[in-house]
């Protein structure tokens, strides 16, 4: 199948889980009704985003939050990339994204790789690493469409994540994220096209829905964009489901009009993985 319909859920995260596994999953339906194959939800959709809320909000998984994905994932019969949850596991705490199959399997689990520990003076102080552990490995799913790279919002800043999983054969990366009111007008768009364009692959970010009343203020404007460099749609920054055709026909022509891949010098220059 050479093209296939993703949706982002931007979902305004509340402080009752329920009530956001509630609608998280309604517009979960919905997606499916308007002919998604794979829908993403945000970063932390299911709890506040920051570090006092964490352990709070922290489950096991398997566990509630999941169980619910696992069955609307099945329900639907799509591919559901369960944005993010703070997950407890053996007494540390993960920034955690599990993706379910049609069948309601859990099909990988991504812990966020790079912490966001940021300080940018006068703007905004940020430490995941007070409360969070950082994951260690590489997560991909294939489909019947193509194969997936996921990573967590500040994961897309780290250009050689992006480039092993194109690497691997991925032809769209999915960043569940909640970038800021400093970063987000800043590098958000810009760092989602630069991942495009170096890898010849569809880079799709899925974000909260901004509360203005929030400890921490979402950006929003969930994005997709082309293997081109091309914003093929962004959301505002209210609640709503974003969609777009994936065409791998035109990833495939772009690869081969500008056949970076095939013209690295790896005589020069190398990046590789640790890990498997």
């Amino acid at each position: 199948m050479s093209t296939f319909r993703l949706a982002l859920i931007q979902l305004h995260v509340s402080s009752i889980k329920s009530d956001n596994l509630t609608r998280a999953c309604s517009l979960v339906r919905e997606a499916a009704k308007q002919g998604a194959n794979i829908v993403s939800l945000p970063e932390c959709f299911n709890s506040p985003y920051g570090t006092n809320y964490f352990p709070d909000y922290a489950e096991k998984i398997p566990g509630e939050s999941t169980q619910k994905l696992s069955e609307v994932a099945k329900e639907s019969s799509i591919y559901l990339i369960g944005g993010s949850i703070p997950e407890e596991d053996a007494g540390k705490l993960y920034n955690t994204c599990s993706v379910f199959g049609p069948d309601g399997s859990l099909l990988v689990k991504h812990r966020k790789i790079h912490l966001f520990d940021i300080d940018v003076p006068g703007k905004i102080v940020f430490q995941e690493s007070k409360t969070l552990s950082p994951g260690d490995s590489f997560s991909t799913f294939d489909t019947p469409y193509c194969k997936v790279g996921l990573g967590i919002c500040y994961d897309m800043r780290f250009a050689e994540l992006a480039q092993i999983y194109a690497q691997r054969g991925c032809q769209l990366l999915v960043y569940p994220g909640a970038f800021n009111l400093t970063t987000g007008p800043a590098h958000w768009e810009l760092l989602q096209r630069a991942r495009a364009v170096d890898n010849q692959v569809y880079v799709a970010t899925a974000s909260p829905a901004r509360d203005d009343k929030a400890s921490y203020v979402a950006w929003g404007h969930s994005t997709v964009v082309d293997p081109w460099g091309q914003v093929l749609t962004k959301a505002g920054t209210e609640e709503t489901i974003l969609y777009s055709d994936i065409d791998l026909k035109k990833l495939a022509e772009i690869r081969q009009q500008i056949p970076i891949l095939k013209q690295k010098r790896a005589d020069l220059y190398t990046v590789e993985s640790k890990k498997p």
